[in-house]
């Protein structure tokens, strides 16, 4: 099989910085089947108050930077979230908070969707299917049902309407090993049967195509499909996906300070390339026009429509 570097015949280098994505730790209040971070409740591993203020200083030094784009695990399980968010929006920044919903029901979390909508913060939100069984398939049984109510409840203070500017986004990824389909086509699919069904309004859905690293690679190794997967993402590999992938954009940070050119490239602990590891030893200036670290994985968000965390590039 031909390696993603081969197939692109030159480096891919960053462009620009517009977003700091950081991942405040892996403990998570679920343990999704297809979780690329294998986060879970048993997870200890949680960004400290120092390296949260790094971060942050980091943001200010770099005006350029115009979101903070907050996950996890459930990135509202650290004690340090709120104090992210907060230094974020102070900033003038866009929040975006990456959401599993469910937290937003959960003992002790009882105010969240409030500081949420009084922080302006954009919710992205993970909810696979608007079908019961395929989400709880997925994500454990009776999250789907919480999902709905959670929804319901950010609706209520005013998410997903056009006229808050409160940003409510939801996030479909596969059940199985396929690509998504046509974004605009499910989008419209989600709004009318969530509308319908559940009277939920939302703003976009972002597509994404699940990479073959971690939980999900042990599911396609149980079922046999690992070589088939890999080879329908390498023959549906689109070169005009190339100019929009996330990590000629943006940067992601760990839970310890460590720089990585994406999310996925941090679960692969496949750091920046050069010199420099952690985000208080680097400026804008050393990560632009910096090559970006590849892998096969990199199929993943080059297939079809190609996939990043803000949908379909294509």
């Amino acid at each position: 099989m031909q390696t993603f570097q081969a197939h692109l015949g030159a480096p891919l280098n960053r462009t620009t910085l517009t977003t700091l994505q950081v991942n405040l730790g892996k403990l998570c209040n679920l343990a999704c089947s297809h979780c690329h971070v294998e986060a879970g409740p048993k997870r200890t591993e949680l960004m400290d108050r120092p390296t949260a203020e790094r971060v942050i200083d980091f943001l200010a030094a770099h005006p350029q930077i115009s979101s903070l784009d907050i996950t996890g695990g459930a990135p509202e399980l650290n004690p340090n979230f709120r104090y992210l968010v907060q230094a974020g929006r102070e900033l003038g920044r866009q929040v975006i908070d990456r959401c599993n919903l469910t937290i937003l029901l959960a003992t002790g979390y009882e105010d969240l969707a409030e500081f949420l909508r009084d922080w302006q913060v954009e919710i992205t939100a993970s909810l696979p299917c608007y079908l019961e069984d395929n989400v709880d398939k997925q994500r454990g049984h009776g999250v789907f049902q919480d999902s709905i109510r959670a929804l319901q409840k950010l609706n209520a203070l005013g998410y997903g309407d056009p006229d808050t500017g409160l940003s409510l986004n939801l996030v479909y990824n596969p059940v199985d090993a396929h690509l998504p389909p046509p974004q605009a086509k499910l989008q419209a699919d989600y709004k009318r049967e969530l509308a319908v069904r559940y009277g939920i309004a939302f703003n976009k859905l972002f597509t994404l195509t699940n990479l073959p690293i971690r939980r999900y690679a042990h599911f396609l190794a149980v079922t046999g499909q690992t070589e088939s997967y890999q080879a329908l993402l390498q023959q549906s590999f689109n070169p005009g996906t190339l100019e929009g992938l996330m990590c000629r954009h943006q940067i992601s940070v760990d839970w310890l300070g460590n720089v990585y050119d994406c999310d996925f490239n941090q679960m692969l602990e496949l750091g920046v390339p050069g010199e420099g590891r952690k985000l208080w030893e680097l400026s804008a200036s050393d990560l632009l026009g910096r090559e970006i670290a590849t892998g096969q994985h990199c199929y993943g968000c080059t297939a079809g429509a190609g996939s990043s965390c803000g949908g379909s590039l294509v």
